[in-house]
C-alpha cells in the first residue's frame, strides 16, 4: 500500500452530502440528527463557511452542555451578543408560552433584513426541557426568510405531528447522509494520505458503516502502527489508544483535568491545572488532533464528546486528593467569575460544603432560584449542620428561596438553624446580629401574607432590627404577584376596610425602609381603590396622583401598573386624565422585557374593554381564554380567573360563568379574597339572569350584596349595571335600599358615558361584512403600515395580522398576488 504525505485532520465532504447541506439556505429549521461522531458539527459548520465565503452572513453559534435552562439561556445570550445582538441581554428565560411568543417576535423583529442569517444550535439532545422544543416549533412557523435554524442533535427532538404540521419549513438530515459509502471512505483515506487496498477499503467500510469517528481512527492507526485497529475494539477504547496513552504522563493529566470544563480559554487551563505549558499544550492539541477545536471567538476551545467522554474516564483514574484539588479549582474560578450554577456543580462534586454556601450567599438567590428545588434541598441535607450554622446569610437566602418554592416546612426548619445560629456565636456583632434578625422576620412575614395586621408586626419589627436594605429580597421585582389590583389583594373580610386601610398606611413605610422601596405606592392605591369602590372618585383621583408619583420616583413599573388598572376603572364614572396610553405604556414594557408586567398590563385591557363591550380590543390571551398558557404566580389567578370571567360574559358564555363558580369561590376562599369573591358572584348573578334563571340569579346577587354592604363597595355592581338592573329591584330590602340606590346612581352614570364613547365605525358599504378590528386593520393597510408595525399598533402577534389578512381577502372575495390584492382592496376603500 503506497503511503503518501496528507493530513489526518483534512475536512472532507462529500458530494452528496454537499448537495444536502446546500437546501440548508432554502428552508427556515434543518435538523441534523445522527449518533456521536457522525461529523454533525463538522457538516454544518463547513456549510457556513461556504457561505461566508459566498456573501455576506450573519452567525449565530449556541453550543448547549447541559439540561440546566439557567446555563442554557446564558450561552444563548452571550451567543447573540457575540454576533452583535445584544437585545436578549434584557430577556429573562421564557417560562411559559405567553412569554415565549414575546420572544419568538422579539428575535424575529432584530433579525428581519436582508443579510442572511443563521442560527446553528449544536448538541440539542442535552436539552431534555421539552419547553425549549416547543418554543423553537413557535419561533419557526414565524421565522424571517432571511433568518435559518440549524439544530444538531443525537436524538429526534421534534414530534412527528410537529414535523408534519411544519411541513417544508422543515428539511432533515439523517446518519444516511452524513455516513460515507464505499468511495466516499476511499477518497477521504486518499485525501488523508492513506491510498487503501480494496480488502482494506471492504474491511473498514464494514467493521465502522460509514461511521466517520471509527474511520477517522482506523486510519489514524493505521498510519502510526501499520495497520487498522481490531474490528471488536470498544470505539472509547480505540480513542484512548489512538489519542490519549501515546502522550506523556503531564499531557494526560492535562486533557484528563480540562475535560471536566465544557469551554475553557488558556487563561482558565492555567489556573485549573497550574501549568506554564497550556497555551503551547492547547495550540499543539488543536493543530493536530480533530477533536479539540477553537471556537470563532478565538478565545475559547472546547473537547468533542468523544475526547471528553475518554478524558473524563483518565480523570476518574487520578488519585481522588488529586480529583478534589482540580474540583476545587473548577469551583473557584466560576466563582470568581460569577458564573454561580457552575461553581455549585463543582464544589458539589468535591463535597465542599463551606464553599457551595459561600456561592448561595454570593448569589442572592438569583440564579438559585431558577433550579430544581429537590437537588437543592437534597444537597443542603447532605450538608453537615455545624457547617451550616457558620453560614447565617446563606441560610436566610436558602429560607426565601424555599418560600419561593413552597416548601414551608423546609423554610421553617431553616428559620430554626438560623435561629440557632445566631445563638450559637456570641461573639457576633450586635449590627450583623439584628440584621440577620429582622431579615428573618421579614421572610417570615410573606407565610402571613394578604393578613396585613401580623405582616405589619413582623415588618415594624425588621425595620427596628436592620441597618441595610435585605440581601434576599431584590426591590426590582413584582410586589402583586400578577395581581392589576392591591385592594383585592389585602381585602380579607366584609366591615374591616377601615382597619385594613390604616394598617396598610403603618406597615408600609417600615417595609419600603428595608426593601428600598419595594412596592411604593400600594398604601396609595389601595386607598384611592377603596374610595372609587365607594363612589368617592375625585378622592380616588387625588389619590391616584399621589400614588404614580410614589411609585415613579422608586422605579416601581408594577405599582405604576396597578395605578393604570384603578385609572381605567375611575374613567368609566368620571372625567380623569389618563396619564398614559395603553400603547405607550405596552412600549414602555417592551423595552424592559418584563413578562410579568405585560401580564398586568393584558389584564388591565381585558377588564376595560369588557366593561366597555368592546371584545374586538381584548387580548388574545383573555380572549380566547388561554390564561393556562400564561406562568401565573398562586396569589394573582383568582384575580386574573375574575377578568376572564367579565371577558366570558361579555362573549355570552353564561354557562362557564356559572359553572366556574364553586372552583373560584373555593379559591377565594381560602386565600381570603373577600373583593374576588363578591364579583364572581355579581357576574355569576348576570349569568344566571341573561338566561332567565331569575331565583338562581337573585340567590347569587343577595351573596354578593351581603358581602358589599358592610364597606358600601358599590363599584362592582355597577360595573355590571347592565346585567343586572333588573334583577337589582327584586333585590331591594329595608336595609340595603340606600346601597342599591347608590349602584343604580353610579350603573346610570357608567351608561351614560359608555354611551357616549361608543361611536359607529363608518364603513364603505363594500366592506359592511368586515368586523372592527379587520376594517381597523384594512385602514391602517391602506396608510402602508407594514405588518410588524400593525402588530405592534393592536398589540397581537404578527401571525395573527397575516390571519386577519387572509380572511379579510377571502371575506371580500379579492384573488390574485399580493400586489393586485392589495389594490383591489385599497380601491375598495377610496371609493367608498
Amino acid at each position: 500500500m503506497p503511503k503518501r504525505k496528507g493530513n489526518l485532520n483534512t475536512i472532507y465532504i462529500s458530494e452528496r452530502l454537499q448537495e444536502c447541506l446546500r437546501q440548508v439556505a432554502f428552508c427556515p429549521l434543518t435538523t441534523v440528527v445522527a449518533p456521536m461522531g457522525y461529523g454533525k458539527t463538522t457538516a454544518v459548520n463547513w456549510f457556513l463557511s461556504e457561505k461566508s465565503h459566498d456573501e455576506k452572513i450573519d452567525t449565530i453559534r449556541i453550543s448547549v452542555y447541559s439540561d440546566n435552562v439557567t446555563i442554557f439561556w446564558k450561552s444563548v445570550q452571550d451567543a447573540f451578543s457575540f454576533a452583535g445582538y445584544n437585545f436578549l441581554q434584557e430577556y429573562p428565560y421564557p417560562t411559559d408560552p405567553a412569554s415565549g411568543s414575546l420572544l419568538a417576535d422579539a428575535v424575529c423583529h432584530e433579525l428581519q433584513g436582508e443579510k442572511p442569517c443563521y442560527i446553528f444550535l449544536d448538541d440539542f439532545h442535552l436539552m431534555t426541557d421539552h419547553k425549549v422544543t416547543k418554543f423553537i416549533c413557535v419561533l419557526v412557523g414565524r421565522l424571517p426568510s432571511n433568518v435559518h435554524l440549524i439544530i444538531a442533535s443525537r436524538d429526534r427532538f421534534i414530534p412527528a405531528g410537529e414535523i408534519l404540521r411544519l411541513g417544508n419549513k422543515v428539511h432533515q438530515i439523517g446518519v444516511g447522509n452524513l455516513r460515507l459509502n464505499h468511495t466516499e471512505l476511499t477518497v477521504y483515506a486518499h485525501k488523508c494520505g492513506t491510498d487503501l487496498s480494496s480488502e482494506q477499503a471492504d474491511k473498514l467500510l464494514y467493521s465502522s458503516e460509514g461511521w466517520f469517528s471509527a474511520i477517522y481512527l482506523n486510519l489514524r492507526t493505521l498510519s502510526e502502527q501499520g495497520m487498522l485497529a481490531d474490528s471488536n475494539s470498544d470505539i472509547y477504547a480505540m480513542f484512548s489508544a489512538a489519542m490519549i496513552d501515546p502522550l506523556k504522563e503531564e499531557e494526560q493529566e492535562f486533557l484528563a483535568a480540562m475535560g471536566l470544563a465544557d469551554e475553557f480559554t488558556v487563561e482558565m487551563a492555567n489556573y485549573i491545572t497550574k501549568l506554564d505549558m497550556s497555551e503551547s499544550l492547547i495550540k499543539s492539541m488543536t493543530e493536530q488532533n480533530a477533536f479539540v477545536t477553537k471556537l470563532p471567538d478565538g478565545v475559547h476551545f472546547r473537547f468533542h464528546h468523544m475526547m471528553k467522554e475518554c478524558a473524563e474516564r483518565t480523570f476518574a483514574k487520578l488519585p481522588m486528593e488529586k480529583q478534589l484539588t482540580y474540583r476545587n479549582r473548577y469551583g473557584d474560578w466560576y466563582t470568581e467569575h460569577e458564573q454561580y450554577i457552575h461553581a455549585l456543580v463543582a464544589y458539589k462534586q468535591s463535597g465542599n460544603y463551606d464553599a457551595i454556601l459561600d456561592v448561595v450567599q454570593a448569589d442572592a438567590g438569583i440564579l438559585l432560584a431558577t433550579q430544581n428545588p429537590d437537588q437543592a434541598i437534597a444537597t443542603l441535607d447532605q450538608c453537615p449542620k455545624e457547617i451550616l450554622d457558620r453560614h447565617p446569610l446563606a441560610l436566610l437566602v436558602m429560607m426565601r428561596c424555599m418560600f419561593n418554592w413552597q416548601r414551608i416546612p423546609k423554610m421553617m426548619e431553616l428559620k430554626g438553624l438560623l435561629l440557632a445560629s445566631i445563638e450559637n456565636h456570641p461573639e457576633m456583632d450586635k449590627a450583623e446580629r439584628d440584621n440577620l434578625l429582622g431579615e428573618c422576620d421579614l421572610i417570615t412575614s410573606f407565610l402571613m401574607y394578604n393578613d396585613i395586621s401580623a405582616m405589619s408586626r413582623l415588618h415594624r419589627s425588621a425595620s427596628e432590627h436592620m441597618t441595610h436594605s435585605a440581601i434576599s429580597l431584590s426591590n426590582k421585582g413584582g410586589w402583586t404577584f400578577s395581581s392589576p389590583s392591591v385592594f383585592m389583594m389585602y381585602y380579607r373580610q366584609p366591615g374591616e376596610l377601615v382597619k385594613y386601610l390604616a394598617e396598610m398606611d403603618e406597615c408600609m413605610p417600615h417595609y419600603y425602609k428595608i426593601t428600598d422601596g419595594h412596592g411604593k405606592g400600594a398604601e396609595k392605591i389601595m386607598r384611592a381603590e377603596a374610595c372609587m369602590m365607594q363612589g368617592d372618585f375625585v378622592d380616588a383621583q387625588l389619590l391616584l396622583e399621589e400614588a404614580y408619583n410614589m411609585a415613579e420616583s422608586a422605579n416601581q413599573e408594577n405599582m405604576v401598573l396597578c395605578a393604570d388598572f384603578a385609572a381605567r376603572r375611575l374613567s368609566l364614572f368620571a372625567d380623569t386624565d389618563i396619564r398614559c396610553s395603553f400603547e405607550n405604556r405596552y412600549n414602555e414594557l417592551i423595552k424592559q422585557r418584563n413578562i410579568a408586567q405585560i401580564n398586568i398590563w393584558s389584564a388591565t385591557l381585558a377588564y376595560y374593554y369588557a366593561l366597555l363591550g368592546k371584545e374586538d380590543k381584548i387580548p388574545e390571551v383573555f380572549r380566547d381564554h388561554a390564561l393556562s398558557s400564561v406562568n401565573l404566580l398562586a396569589p394573582g389567578k383568582p384575580m386574573n380567573e375574575m377578568i376572564e370571567n367579565q371577558v366570558y360574559l361579555l362573549q355570552g358564555a353564561y354557562p362557564k360563568v356559572i359553572a366556574r363558580n364553586a372552583e373560584l369561590m373555593g379559591r377565594c376562599i381560602g386565600m381570603h379574597y373577600a373583593l374576588v369573591a363578591i364579583h364572581i358572584n355579581i357576574q355569576s348573578a348576570a349569568a344566571y339572569e341573561m338566561m332567565n334563571k331569575r331565583k338562581e340569579a337573585k340567590e347569587m346577587l343577595k351573596k354578593a350584596l351581603e358581602g358589599a354592604m358592610p364597606d358600601k363597595l358599590a363599584l362592582p355592581f355597577a360595573e355590571n349595571y347592565s346585567y343586572i338592573k333588573k334583577l337589582l329591584k327584586e333585590c331591594v330590602t329595608e336595609d340595603n335600599s340606600s346601597f342599591v340606590d347608590v349602584i343604580c346612581t353610579l350603573g346610570m352614570m357608567m351608561e351614560q358615558r359608555i354611551n357616549k364613547q361608543k361611536k359607529e365605525v363608518s364603513k364603505p358599504a363594500s366592506l359592511s361584512g368586515l368586523t372592527n378590528r379587520e376594517y381597523e386593520i384594512v385602514i391602517l393597510m391602506h396608510e402602508r403600515m407594514s405588518g410588524r408595525e400593525i402588530a405592534e399598533k393592536l398589540f397581537i402577534s404578527e401571525g395573527s395580522v397575516k390571519q386577519y389578512v387572509n380572511q379579510i381577502y377571502s371575506k371580500l372575495e379579492i384573488e390574485g398576488d399580493r400586489r393586485k390584492k392589495r389594490q383591489k382592496l385599497f380601491s375598495l376603500i377610496e371609493n367608498k
